[in-house]
């Protein structure tokens, strides 16, 4: 229990009672007369009860304190954290067996994919709001103690992504070589890219309403679902790709189709569970115009966010493909393995998104910030593991990617860097993530925007004086303190705790 904690429960206990023995004349409360009587304490442990039944899972009654202090929001993090990291990570890892599968068709295949793969992961990237913005809603009602209400935001949003899926769809498939010229790929990779995109983006309305799907479980205080949903669909999507290119020999189209049957079966799995809650409470199935209309607004301001992320990234990238052939290559596996201890960072942040937005929904801001304290020590205390687990580890990186003496020497200099960044990446994760699902979008717009300006004459410098990748995940690191001032400043305020549905 904090010291906070502590003194917030023994003032609660002791006031009245302290006020009341001194009224009679005694120093020390006795044991008998302490506090409320016990039907007064009988009637606070029932609404506490019906507090949590209607808030979900550790909730409590607002104003408070939890008992257990910091035990309590570890349980909670945990119970959504650990099943949102496993279906983050079966993503990266299912894809690398369709790299495996495509590869024994041929370079060109494989190259095609990876040109389509890189296509298709910037749309989703640039889609992500679907689930970010849907988990803050629904988890905002449910806190609220409307199930209801919080699915009827659930079914807007997964409408909203319907429609969004249809139009990148039907603008995607013809315009699929507009989409692969600027990568410059020879005339035969280019056409494999393009057959596997056009049949990919067959599939991008299912691929959103997973996004949406997610975010209402997440919501929902469900994070085990999509782990399941996650599994499920990918392993499907292995199996099918191996049918289909090895087996029955359709090379890269085959793994295309597999694709889109395994995104569309994942999308279905949504949808009943989500319709099936929708059912059961009621719900109408039609969306509501102002509610698509408000989901729409709260994704555009973080698909604003993501397009400033996303730059930063690509112009990384490009200054390091004109340091040469070894810097970008040291570069592409520094930004890898950055990538994967991300997606464990993620998972607490996708936590904060739901108890945030639940907490909020209930109007309890001091459990708002006590479950944001604890995420962020869980942010920094991770990042000090895995900074240090990368140090441990950074002599034998290089050879799992069978690097040349350039590429490793490049690599173990830049990857101090990315060991020393993990605090602060975990830091600027979680409150990222809290920030969402408070519904302070509109921030975070802006923050990254600033953010992507500061790192901007920081990569210029590196490109007019010619230093080496060292510098530019200097730049990098400039840019994530940025982001980390920006984050800090706003959490210690007040603007963002805006309670209620």
């Amino acid at each position: 229990m904090t010291c906070e904690n502590f003194i917030h429960r023994l003032w609660m206990k002791e006031s009245r009672a302290t006020r009341r023995n001194a009224a009679a004349g005694r120093r020390r409360p006795s044991r008998g007369t302490r506090g409320d009587t016990w039907g007064q304490r009988a009637h606070r442990a029932i609404n506490r009860w019906r507090a949590r039944r209607a808030t979900g899972h550790n909730a409590r009654v607002p104003g408070t304190a939890p008992k257990g202090g910091g035990r309590v929001h570890d349980r909670e993090i945990l119970r959504l954290a650990i099943p949102a990291f496993g279906a983050l990570v079966a993503e990266p890892l299912f894809l690398l067996a369709d790299y495996a599968i495509v590869g024994r068709v041929g370079t060109v295949a494989l190259g095609a994919l990876g040109v389509a793969g890189t296509v298709l992961t910037t749309l989703v990237n640039l889609c992500v709001f679907l689930a970010y913005a849907t988990t803050a809603q629904v988890a905002r009602r449910i806190g609220a103690g409307d199930r209801r209400e919080a699915l009827r935001w659930g079914i807007d949003g997964l409408w909203l992504a319907a429609a969004i899926g249809i139009v990148l769809a039907v603008l995607g498939v013809p315009f699929a070589p507009a989409l692969v010229e600027p990568f410059g790929a020879s005339p035969e990779l280019a056409a494999e890219a393009v057959t596997y995109l056009r049949i990919s983006l067959l599939g991008t309305p299912a691929m959103l309403l997973v996004l949406a799907g997610t975010g209402v479980l997440r919501g929902l205080q469900d994070t085990l679902t999509p782990l399941v949903v996650s599994i499920a669909g990918f392993t499907l999507n292995a199996a099918l790709n191996a049918w289909f290119v090895l087996g029955l020999g359709w090379g890269i189209a085959g793994s295309a189709w597999g694709t889109v049957i395994a995104q569309v079966l994942s999308a279905a799995a949504y949808l009943v569970v989500v319709l099936r809650g929708a059912r059961r409470e009621g719900v109408p199935l039609r969306p509501r115009l102002a509610g698509v209309r408000t989901s729409g607004a709260a994704g555009f301001a973080l698909f604003i966010r993501t397009v400033g992320l996303r730059v930063v990234l690509a112009l990384a990238t490009a200054v390091a493909a004109r340091m040469g052939d070894a810097p970008v290559a040291a570069h592409g596996i520094a930004f890898q393995v950055w990538t994967l201890l991300a997606y464990a960072l993620d998972a607490i942040a996708i936590a904060g998104q739901a108890i945030t937005g639940r907490t909020l929904g209930a109007g309890d801001v001091a459990a708002t910030r006590a479950a944001t304290a604890r995420m962020v020590t869980w942010g920094i205390g991770a990042g000090v593991v895995f900074g240090v687990v990368l140090c441990v580890a950074r002599p034998w990186i290089p050879g799992l990617f069978d690097a040349d003496a350039a590429v490793t020497e490049e690599l173990l200099a830049v990857l101090w860097l990315v060991a020393l960044l993990q605090p602060v990446a975990g830091v600027v994760f979680v409150l990222d993530g809290v920030l969402i699902g408070a519904g302070d979008q509109r921030f975070l717009a802006w923050a990254q925007v600033a953010a992507a300006v500061a790192f901007l004459p920081a990569v210029l410098l590196v490109v007019v004086l010619g230093t080496g990748l060292v510098s530019l995940w200097v730049a990098l690191g400039i840019w994530m303190i940025a982001r980390l001032i920006a984050l800090s400043a706003r959490a210690r305020g007040t603007a963002w705790l805006v309670t209620g549905a």
